[in-house]
């Protein structure tokens, strides 16, 4: 791999460049698309736009060490006992931001703060940052990045900007993928299972997220004939930091297969299991214990499948 920007990633960068120089970008930025899309490289490298790095070598060596006093990173921290990184974003990392914010740029004329993930930030937080949003000041740049936008207040989101990551050609995505060093015939099969996600595939193809994705279809397979205990499996999905990631395989291989269905009924139910693990992976941030949510789940898909097998599964 490389630092090089994929082509979908440059093209966002170029059009963000261009209003920015052109005056047509305000002070707030909502960058939003699927993850592992390019937000944090094309935000980096804007940043680095901003902040004169082509121009200025101190500059450009301040911003690659992580040490230049006007760029800003707020992300998920630690909590108080330092045991453990913290699911939200809190209202007094947005104060000491809007603080920062507040003073006279130490090196130039600008200050850019990056939040990331901007979708994490909690209720009490969004307050504090709107009131920083609807007080904007020459030369500050606040940059937020989301996956999930619609988990913003619209209050934020309509007082930002929005620079939309897309999902680009399937041509152009293959012909990226083969670049990073995967194999065709493994590069199409990585963005087949991620629905033309290049990112997401190139990461399941180093993490070996694509054996765990075989794993789980194995597992529902296994659960749908009887052959496996929802219990146990829920056990073992929750047992180590791959719950999220097999629910997330899991919802993605129920819709592969009521893509595969004429039955309505059938069609409907995987949909609804579907809404239904992507609500259990949410549930994986909150004190709820995994496996218990996991097992009402799998239960669930037990059911479902005993029934469509008893005569109500449609035609294939």
């Amino acid at each position: 791999m490389n630092d090089a920007l994929a082509p979908w990633q440059a093209r966002t960068l170029a059009q963000a460049v261009e209003a920015l120089d052109s005056g047509r970008m305000g002070h707030a930025l909502l960058l939003c698309g699927p993850p592992r899309m390019g937000k944090r490289a094309v935000a980096d490298r804007l940043a680095a736009h901003v902040l004169g790095t082509a121009r200025d070598a101190r500059a450009a060596a301040l911003v690659a060490a992580g040490t230049h006093p006007d760029l800003h990173l707020l992300g998920l921290e630690f909590n108080k006992e330092g045991t453990r990184l913290r699911t939200e974003i809190v209202i007094d990392q947005i104060r000491a931001l809007s603080g920062k914010l507040s003073l006279t740029p130490q090196y130039g004329g600008a200050q850019v703060a990056i939040v990331d993930p901007a979708d994490a930030i909690n209720h009490a937080a969004c307050n504090a940052l709107l009131k920083t949003l609807e007080e904007p000041q020459p030369g500050r740049y606040l940059w937020l990045l989301a996956a999930d936008p619609a988990r913003l207040p619209a209050t934020i989101r309509s007082r930002c900007q929005r620079l939309e990551f897309r999902l680009p050609p399937r041509d152009e995505a293959l012909a990226w993928l083969q670049g990073q060093g995967h194999a065709a015939a493994a590069a199409i099969n990585a963005l087949d299972a991620t629905r033309g996600h290049p990112g997401l595939a190139d990461a399941w193809l180093r993490d070996g997220g694509i054996e765990l994705r075989r794993e789980v279809a194995a597992d529902l397979a296994s659960l749908a004939k009887g052959a496996a205990s929802a219990l146990e499996t829920a056990q073992r999905w929750a047992a180590d930091d791959s719950a999220a990631d097999r629910l997330r395989h899991a919802a993605d291989l129920a819709l592969a297969e009521a893509s595969g269905l004429t039955d309505p009924m059938r069609i409907r139910k995987l949909a609804h299991w579907f809404d239904a693990a992507n609500r259990t992976r949410g549930l994986l941030r909150t004190t709820v214990r995994a496996d218990l949510a996991i097992v009402e789940l799998l239960l669930d898909w037990c059911g479902d499948a005993h029934q469509a097998a008893t005569g109500t599964r449609g035609s294939r």
